[in-house]
C-alpha cells in the first residue's frame, strides 16, 4: 500500500510556497458524506494552517463522485480561482459500477488539467472498503485531503511562477489557456 508507511496529513510548512493570495474552490462529493466531510475538513484546516484567508476558499457540493467533472468545470469557468481540489470516495461494491465510476472521474479530471490553465487536484479515494476510506480520510494514515491542499498550493504557486517567468503575447482563451500560434521556422543551408 502506497500510504502504509506515510502519514498524509504531515507536510513541512517551511516548504509551502506562501499562499496568501491564492484562492481556492473544493468540489465535494456528498456520497460517502463521513468521508468526504473528513475529507473536505483536512483540505480546508491545511489550507487556513497556510495562510489562505476562509473567504478565499469556495466550496460547492455535488451529489455523487461522477458530478465532480462537471462541478469542477463550472467553477473553474465562473469562480477565478487559482486551483480546485475534488474530493470524493468511491468504494469497491459487487458490481463493475465501481470500475466504471474510478475510470470516468479519472479520465474527467486528467481532461480538464490537460484543457485548462487551472490545476483539478484529485482527492477521491478509490478503495476496497469502508475503513481503508476511513483510514485516510482522518484516520491512522492522516488525510488525503491535507495532501490534496498541500498539493493545490504547489500547483497554484507553479502556475503563477510560470505565467510571470514565460509572458506570452497570445490572447487567453476562454478557457484560461493560452493560445499560442505556430511560427513556421526558415532553415537555412549554410
Amino acid at each position: 500500500m502506497a500510504t502504509e508507511n506515510k502519514n498524509l496529513s504531515e507536510y513541512d510548512k517551511n516548504t509551502i510556497p506562501n499562499a496568501k493570495d491564492f484562492r481556492f474552490g473544493i468540489v465535494v462529493s456528498e456520497w460517502n458524506e463521513t468521508i468526504t466531510e473528513g475529507l473536505y475538513n483536512g483540505a480546508f484546516d491545511a489550507l487556513i494552517d497556510c495562510d489562505v484567508p476562509a473567504q478565499q476558499i469556495i466550496r460547492w457540493n455535488v451529489p455523487g463522485s461522477f458530478e465532480l467533472i462537471y462541478g469542477a468545470k463550472k467553477m473553474l469557468q465562473t469562480q477565478n480561482v487559482d486551483a480546485v481540489i475534488v474530493i470524493g470516495c468511491v468504494i469497491q461494491g459487487e458490481t463493475k459500477h465501481f470500475d466504471f465510476v474510478c475510470e470516468g472521474v479519472t479520465q474527467g479530471i486528467k481532461d480538464l488539467n490537460v484543457q485548462t490553465d487551472i490545476p483539478v487536484i484529485f482527492c477521491v479515494l478509490t478503495d476496497n472498503n469502508m475503513q481503508q476510506s476511513i483510514d485516510r480520510s482522518g484516520g491512522v494514515h492522516g488525510n488525503k485531503g491535507t495532501e490534496a491542499a498541500i498539493a493545490a498550493i504547489k500547483m497554484a504557486y507553479i502556475r503563477q511562477q510560470a505565467s510571470m517567468s514565460h509572458p506570452f503575447n497570445q490572447p487567453l482563451l476562454a478557457s484560461g489557456a493560452i493560445q499560442i500560434e505556430e511560427t513556421p521556422i526558415k532553415i537555412e543551408n549554410e
